[in-house]
């Protein structure tokens, strides 16, 4: 353990910047240090305090299911009059997703294998805008009744999908007789000593005096909107001094084989039997060999992150009033107070045949590998963000998320966290657009439905500069905002999403169009990687 904490707080500091933030190393139990710097409204020139209130967003979902593992062991009235309580919960889901009946477990809920596609991603489908409204109630309900179908076979792969958790939240207070924040204020809450901590799922009512900041440094940061409502998926606000608590709580808690965290940190599998790196809210990962539970958070203008490393007993917290990258930032503390180290290696420069766009034959997303930002490095662009990979031969490459190899044309990609192999093929070289004849992009323009999702999609433009929008019941019968759309090979093009209700956005959907057998352009496969394959048809 480093001799001077402080000076790993203060260093992060130092990288992370941004208008404000809160950090903190818990040791044995106990707080080792912990760090404020700037301000919670940068306008108003209010400091961040330890006790300043800030939304910490999804690492509510181990919350969540700490207390329906509570739940199941120390039942309300209304949940010990119902009987068994999972064989209850179970039911309840049945009940809320008839059209899924049957097809899918509690259990594939919480770690994120369920198949369900996320309905933040697929509001972007349904027309909404980046700073819209959504309401927890109404508009969720919307959501359910148009989920229908799965991007996967429940408990085969895993996928992020806040659904999951804004399901197991209803199901959980409908079992119990009880609001999800009474719950967690008498299960999770009191017992940790979070005492500000509470449930806040109206996002446009945070509070105060806490602002969250969009953008950048460089391009100048300014106050977030948001306006959609979550319950469940998020929806905990708490101070760093709420979060110290629970790091403390959990510690304890943590030399109790059968308390309720051992439980849900229990290591998850697949129908295969493959180990899964997600499971009841908590993430499991490590730095530079040393293991750890943790969960991030994030909202537009908000990022955080907290990890646990049970061997070294040592848990960070990291919460930011803006949007740098709060995972990096706990994994340099981390490493700083366990004065880790990361291995060096002999560098190692790529083939050629690695470089282009690729499409996987079966999740129709498109692949992009280019050269990476580090010598014996390249970068796979699959899901939301560029990823480096680590080159361990001419035509191989690993890193802890995937492992990656190329053969000719052929881009083959074992994506180890989500238990799945791609196998993408390379696009043939896009024409020229100063030299070679365009008008075959006109043959996309027109209108597309998707019936399962009740979505539609309309495609306008010229040449290489087309627009996509999407319209449904979030666009209240008009469409929503326009997306642009860049061409990338053959009959395939990307769709920009930088912005969305949710953080962080679906980024770039893949738009792969179809052509009858007399060549006319019939409909299209539209999909990102928290929502794969909705089929439209054209109009």
């Amino acid at each position: 353990m480093s001799a001077n904490l402080d000076q790993v707080l203060r260093n992060a500091q130092n990288k992370i910047r941004g208008p404000g933030g809160a950090i903190a190393i818990v040791q044995k139990g106990e707080v080792a240090t912990h760090h404020v710097w700037g301000y919670a409204d940068m306008d108003r020139a209010i400091p961040m305090r330890t006790n300043t209130q800030i939304p910490i967003c999804s690492i509510s979902k181990q919350m969540v299911c700490l207390v329906m593992v509570d739940l199941i062991r120390d039942p309300t009235p209304a949940a010990k009059a119902g009987g068994d309580v999972t064989a209850q919960l179970q039911t309840e889901l049945e009940t809320r997703l008839p059209q899924l009946a049957g097809k899918v477990t509690i259990q594939q809920l919480c770690n994120m294998s369920s198949g369900i596609r996320d309905y933040w991603a697929e509001t972007v489908l349904w027309g909404s805008k980046p700073d819209g409204i959504f309401s927890a109630t109404d508009d969720a309900t919307a959501a359910l009744n148009r989920t229908r179908s799965f991007h996967f076979e429940p408990g085969t792969e895993y996928s992020y999908s806040n659904v999951n958790f804004h399901i197991l939240a209803r199901i959980i207070e409908n079992v119990a007789g009880q609001s999800l924040g009474q719950l967690l204020s008498q299960r999770v809450f009191i017992p940790a000593g979070m005492e500000t901590a509470s449930l806040c799922p109206n996002n446009a009512a945070l509070p105060l005096p806490i602002v969250g900041y969009e953008c950048t440094e460089q391009t100048g940061y300014f106050a977030a909107i948001n306006r959609m409502e979550w319950s469940g998926d998020a929806g905990v606000v708490g101070s760093l001094e709420d979060m110290i608590a629970y790091e403390k709580w959990l510690h304890r808690s943590w030399s109790d084989p059968k308390s309720i965290y051992r439980t849900i940190a229990e290591p998850q599998s697949f129908k295969d039997g493959t180990p899964a790196r997600y499971g009841f809210g908590l993430a499991h990962g490590e730095t530079v060999g040393t293991k750890w539970l943790g969960h991030g958070g994030a909202l537009r203008g908000f990022r955080l992150m907290r990890v646990h490393a049970p061997s070294e007993e040592v848990s960070v917290v990291v919460m930011l009033n803006h949007e740098t990258d709060p995972s990096g930032a706990a994994d340099l503390i981390l490493k700083g107070a366990l004065q880790l180290q990361e291995p060096t290696t002999a560098s190692v420069s790529p083939s050629p045949e690695w470089m282009g766009s690729f499409l996987d034959e079966d999740t129709k997303l498109l692949v992009r590998v280019e050269a990476g930002s580090k010598d014996g490095e390249i970068s796979i662009s699959y899901d939301r963000a560029r990823a480096p990979v680590k080159l361990t031969g001419i035509k191989t490459a690993t890193s802890r998320a995937m492992e990656a190899s190329i053969d000719g044309d052929v881009l083959h990609i074992n994506r180890i966290t989500d238990n799945r192999v791609l196998r993408a093929k390379r696009l043939a070289k896009r024409p020229d657009p100063e030299t070679e004849d365009l008008s075959f992009t006109k043959d996309y323009l027109g209108e597309y439905h998707c019936s399962d999702s009740e979505s539609s999609f309309r495609c306008t433009g010229e040449g290489t500069v087309l627009y996509g929008f999407f319209s449904g019941y979030l666009a209240d019968g008009r469409n929503g905002p326009a997306h642009l759309m860049r061409y990338v090979a053959e009959d395939v093009w990307l769709l920009a999403c930088p912005r969305g209700l949710d953080a962080q956005p679906p980024g770039d959907w893949t738009v792969c169009f179809h052509r009858d057998s007399n060549g006319a352009v019939c409909g299209a496969t539209i999909g990102c990687w928290l929502a794969r394959l909705n089929e439209y048809v054209r109009k």
